[in-house]
């Protein structure tokens, strides 16, 4: 018997009640796998609810403005996600008469779908024979085969993109494609595997020899580096407080923050705040105590964010270096969206005005 047919006996019986399960149309599929990059299935849940909620179709996604969708991903990180969905929903809903592409191909053609997401969303939604590769199917394939190879190198995943071509169930792709994603996250776990549960341990070269702690083989991660990062509360008369709208294509393009930026060498904190915002908005501060410290860590680099209490001098802000810029009140912080680390920000502000009620 091969190891197909035990694992879809096991996914038949044990397949998670997911949302995006319940009814696998190309626009639940397409966005429940772009919310899972990079994200686990229990944080996804709540957000794939309430997206759907405001963006029930397709259409309506690509009508929605950017603002409103970033708003409504806020927290969920890895934001381009959101303005690739956001772009991919228009393309979709202009060119394509509503319809998705049901190939590979053609679903490669749209923004942010690499090749595992293309697959997924031809196999499952679709049921085209379309084979996938992610990091859950990587581990059962590297344990299944026993291999001693790294997993990270190019050619080595291109010899397991083709073991996922070779081993496609070409009757059941779509549950095929699912039961290797799910055994990988419940059952084949990075640390700690449950081998006594896995439905396919007989058919593990891994398992046989005792080495599936050890697989697969990945190379060591070299130290995250480390940023130092000044940000200004710039109050003006009116109580109102100095916002600006991140680039759209950078890091967390199209978010909102208190400006400031990386603090370069020889600089003090206070230096690097005046600096940012004659650079970047072309105005004068006087820098004031330091309001709050927050430690974030983004996929490759982490950062403390040094937040300053700052009175506005002079000179009309402008957009040089942002998108754009509003002056508001601290309760209407929540119409932006934020990234995490300026929404700690926030909420240390509410939490001095709670006391200082």
């Amino acid at each position: 018997m091969s190891f197909q047919t035990d694992l879809l006996a096991w996914y038949d019986q044990h397949a998670a009640a997911l949302p995006w399960r319940e009814n696998q149309n190309a626009y639940r599929v397409w966005l429940s796998e772009i919310m899972l990059q990079q994200t686990q299935v229990e944080t996804v849940i709540p957000y794939f609810m309430r997206f759907l909620s405001a963006f029930p179709t397709v259409q309506a996604l690509a009508a929605a403005p950017l603002d409103d969708v970033l708003k409504m991903w806020e927290g969920l990180g890895y934001y381009s996600r959101a303005r690739n969905l956001h772009q991919a929903a228009q393309q979709v809903a202009q060119n394509d008469a509503g319809q998705f592409p049901q190939t590979v191909e053609g679903l490669l053609a749209l923004p942010g779908i690499g090749r595992y997401t293309a697959g997924a969303i031809a196999s499952i939604a679709f049921d085209q024979p379309a084979a996938l590769l992610d990091g859950n199917v990587i581990r059962v394939f590297a344990r299944l085969t026993d291999l001693e190879a790294d997993v990270t190198q190019p050619g080595v995943k291109q010899s397991l993109w083709k073991l996922a071509e070779d081993w496609l169930d070409r009757n059941r792709p779509g549950d095929y494609n699912q039961a290797l994603m799910e055994l990988g996250r419940v059952v084949c776990k990075p640390r700690n595997p449950l081998c006594a549960e896995c439905p396919i341990s007989q058919h593990c070269k891994a398992f046989a020899k005792g080495t599936q702690s050890q697989r697969p083989v990945k190379k060591r991660k070299a130290a995250t580096p480390h940023y130092d990062v000044a940000a200004a509360m710039i109050w003006n008369d009116s109580g109102q407080l100095l916002i600006a709208q991140r680039p759209l294509d950078g890091l967390l393009g199209g978010l909102w923050e208190f400006p400031g930026g990386k603090q370069e060498a020889g600089e003090t904190l206070a230096e690097c705040v005046r600096r940012e915002l004659r650079e970047e908005m072309a105005i004068d501060v006087e820098v004031g105590e330091l309001f709050t410290v927050v430690q974030h860590a983004f996929t490759h680099f982490k950062i403390t964010l040094h937040a300053f209490t700052c009175r506005y001098l002079s000179d009309e802000p402008q957009a040089i270096g942002v998108r754009d810029w509003a002056w508001v009140r601290p309760d209407e912080l929540d119409r932006f969206s934020f990234g995490k680390a300026d929404r700690e920000v926030i909420k240390a502000l509410e939490d001095r005005g709670r006391m200082l009620l």
